[in-house]
């Protein structure tokens, strides 16, 4: 060990004799100063300028963490641009030797060749250690300029960064051994550094050497390090393919001092290789592989919730995926084999896979198409081919084989993939049950953990709530997408946020014809255009005395329509409409203000800090009247929103909201001076079980137009629904807030810091070096 530490030694005091690793040194610091001092100071001043103005400032609105050193890309902008150095630091390793025509005493010296190489890589490890000491320079300075950082995912980040740099390191060693010039060199491992960098996208669309080239691959390596999640299969990466390199050196100066076949040379390379990918392989299967996540909360692991789930699978039947992709359907691009390692089982299923490492997956290529789904966009964009040919030109155009995709006939005696739109899908069956993951068509596409808890659930055989919405009164639609109707919600198989998406079965239920199940956990009754008749009105009071849970929604003008029935709960919609005057809308929109009750819907809302603070949050309820409560039937009502007193009345007669604003009229019946209650919940006991009912008198504020642009609207929309249900979805997974919210420094502070890491210390460090090196020419 002496002598590998004298190596060592020689070669770390080299490189400060070197003009080129002061001036790495510089850049990679003043790099370095500028990316974390900019967004230091900006927040140091905004902070100071909010303080001052606005005393009730709470702090960032998301983590500081996170906004410094990753969504303004520190961590990510080093770690990317190390390429551009490392090669040129290690071009002279070994090459050095031959132009110096030292490499012969080295070769001939009693020094263990082994012992030689494994020096000069610690030498050049020593000198990592310095831009390590850079990068903690700025981490520590983070940790003590925000208040309760992230230090977790900082340290991790600090280990992925320093685990790069050593394998880049030893990647330029064996580049050193092959040339006696140092540029060939610093080209070669630029070029093996691109390779490995992109050799993860290359092949990708065959089995054998897709894992192959996956294993491989330097890309994203440090990704998850990065954010704070180290997992054993990327620290064993590193770690192998730095042995790798080091061994391709050892072998190649071996071979040079040797004379033997090139067969045995060539196998030596080989049998490195071999044994590198086995040992890759081995780590990267899911039930061999680490994880520690060392983010403050967590924040890298599913939800403790659905890690119970997951232990609900008995691990005598297998959980199997089946991924579904349509060549002429949405996603295809995510559904091929190319995205599958990258995007599929590494961006989707392995923080699932990290808790059950046996789910088996599938796969299945097709090409069908149902006009109705896309109103014959594929047939216009064709003109006059049938499908087959489409296919075939799809195919060619993605450069791929038609004969990996199966016909429709032959797919559909598989699985009928129609009710699903032909999009990219997921199947899961456990136990002979199945159920449907979906794809989504926005920018994340694949389902979240709302969405995977609400499946696995599924497959699990869990009863899932009932919600069924009465039609045949010409209520709103829970299938049309128009603005008006409910399908968003409530049952679009497109919308991750739907019930059906997140843990509900929905249904609709003509009462003229059909009875209300048993099991049903909720009926809606949304907005009826017509006299609810004898027969529907008798089912739906029976259910409301049996302790049926309720939720009962009209509109202005129609108040006849439901009071009827409302008034077998103790409960009538006020006649006329609510106005609120403002200047930017029509009088007809109304914002109340959500109350305290609210907490009590779900438990997204009862973790609400603005709710909690009495913060004030407003609803949109376009078009609405006021509920008043007569207790009569025993309920206990609470009101969900308020509106302002001083800013609503309630116009009795006909409103005209395109025209002047009508005149407030007390001799027509107006209403003013005091609030109104547009939403309200009730509670009573009926046969040992607590009935609940929700009442609106608004039923725009749950169309598809208003849940779509509004989050207010949607969230208390479906906490309605949650509560209606007993709260059993969807399943409420709440992270810790961050608490790394405030600098600890001002803005002056922050601009002095700006000038010594930007400007001072790089002088110092130019200073120094300059000095150092002039001493030593001198010399």
């Amino acid at each position: 060990m002496k002598v590998i530490f004298s190596i060592a030694k020689n070669e770390f005091r080299y490189l400060f004799y070197s003009p080129i690793a002061w001036f790495f040194l510089l850049v990679f610091l003043v790099q370095c100063a500028v990316f974390f001092t900019g967004p230091v100071y900006d927040w140091a001043n905004t902070q100071e300028i909010l303080l001052k103005n606005m005393p009730s400032y709470t702090g960032a609105a998301e983590s500081l963490t996170k906004d410094i050193f990753y969504t303004k890309s520190f961590l990510h902008i080093i770690t990317r641009n190390l390429y551009l150095f490392i090669p040129i630091l290690t071009m002279g390793l070994i090459s050095r030797e031959v132009n110096s025509g030292t490499t012969a005493l080295l070769f001939s010296s009693p020094v263990n060749l082994r012992r030689v190489v494994l020096g000069k890589y610690i030498g050049i490890m020593l000198y990592n250690l310095l831009l390590l000491l850079i990068i903690t320079l700025f981490l520590v300075a983070g940790i003590v300029e925000i208040k309760h950082a992230d230090h977790g995912m900082l340290l991790s980040a600090a280990l992925g960064f320093y685990l790069l740099i050593c394998t880049y390191s030893a990647i330029g060693m064996f580049m050193s051994c092959l040339s006696s010039y140092q540029i060939v060199s610093a080209l070669a491992t630029f070029v093996v550094l691109f390779i490995l960098t992109h050799i993860g996208s290359l092949w990708q669309r065959y089995d054998f050497v897709r894992d192959l080239t996956y294993l491989l691959s330097l890309q994203n390596r440090t990704n998850k390090m990065l954010y704070g999640l180290i997992v054993t299969k990327d620290v064993i990466y590193f770690v192998v393919i730095t042995f790798m390199f080091m061994a391709f050196t050892f072998i190649r100066l071996q071979n040079n001092r040797q004379s033997k076949s090139s067969f045995i040379k060539v196998g030596r390379y080989l049998a490195v290789f071999v044994v590198v990918v086995c040992i890759g392989y081995v780590s990267s299967r899911p039930a061999l592989t680490g994880y520690w996540d060392t983010s403050a909360g967590n924040q890298n692991t599913i939800h403790a919730k659905t890690q119970a789930t997951l232990r609900e699978f008995s691990k005598d039947s297998a959980l199997e995926v089946t991924l579904y992709t349509n060549l002429l359907g949405r996603g295809l691009g995510r559904g091929m084999p190319e995205a599958r390692n990258s995007n599929y089982l590494d961006g989707l299923w392995e923080p699932y896979l990290r808790f059950k490492p046996d789910i088996r997956f599938k796969y299945e290529y097709y090409y069908d198409n149902d006009p109705a789904h896309d109103d014959s966009a594929l047939y216009r964009g064709f003109p006059g081919k049938p499908l087959t040919e489409i296919a075939t030109e799809t195919a060619e155009l993605i450069d791929a084989s038609l004969d990996m995709f199966k016909a429709p006939d032959e797919m559909r005696k598989v699985i009928d993939l129609n009710p699903e739109g032909y999009h990219l899908v997921m199947q899961l069956k456990y136990k002979g049950r199945t159920t449907f993951l979906r794809t989504y068509a926005d920018t994340r596409c694949w389902p979240d953990e709302s969405n995977m808890i609400a499946a696995l659930k599924r497959v699990l055989g869990t009863d899932m709530p009932q919600v069924g919405f009465v039609t045949g009164e010409l209520e709103r639609s829970i299938i049309k997408t128009g603005e008006r109707e409910y399908a968003l919600h409530s049952a679009h198989k497109g919308m991750r946020v739907s019930l059906l998406n997140t843990g509900f079965d929905v249904d609709t239920i003509n009462l003229s014809s059909q009875d209300i199940p048993n099991d049903l956990n909720a009926l809606i009754l949304a907005d009826p255009k017509m006299d609810l008749g004898p027969v529907v009105m008798d089912k739906l009071k029976n259910y409301i005395d049996k302790g049926g849970n309720l939720m009962v929604s009209s509109e202005p003008g129609k108040q006849y329509v439901v009071n009827p029935l409302l008034s077998h709960l103790g409960v009538q919609l006020m006649h006329g409409q609510i106005l609120q005057p403002t200047p930017d809308e029509t009088p007809d929109k109304v914002f109340p203000l959500l109350t305290k009750a609210c907490g009590g819907l779900s438990e997204d809302l009862a973790a609400s800090k603005k709710l909690k603070r009495g913060d004030t949050i407003r609803l949109l309820m376009p078009g609405v009247t006021g509920i008043t409560v007569t207790g009569e039937k025993g309920f206990r009502s609470d009101s969900l929103a308020v509106t302002l007193a001083d800013k609503t009345w309630l116009k009795a007669g006909p409103v005209v909201i395109d025209s002047i604003l009508p005149p407030f009229n007390p001799m027509e019946g107006d209403i003013g001076g005091h609030s109104f209650k547009p939403l309200q919940k009730m509670t009573r006991t009926v046969n040992g079980k607590e009935q609940r009912v929700v009442i609106a008198g608004d039923a725009d504020f749950a169309g598809n137009l208003r849940v779509g642009d509004l989050p207010v609207n949607f969230t208390i929309l479906m906490s309605s629904y949650s509560w209606l249900t007993n709260n059993q979805f969807p399943v409420f997974m709440p992270r810790p807030d961050p608490r790394d919210l405030f600098m600890t420094i001002g803005e002056r502070t922050a601009y002095y810091q700006k000038i010594a890491f930007v400007w001072v210390l790089p002088a110092i460090i130019l200073i120094g070096g300059t000095v150092l090196l002039i001493r030593r020419k001198r010399k």
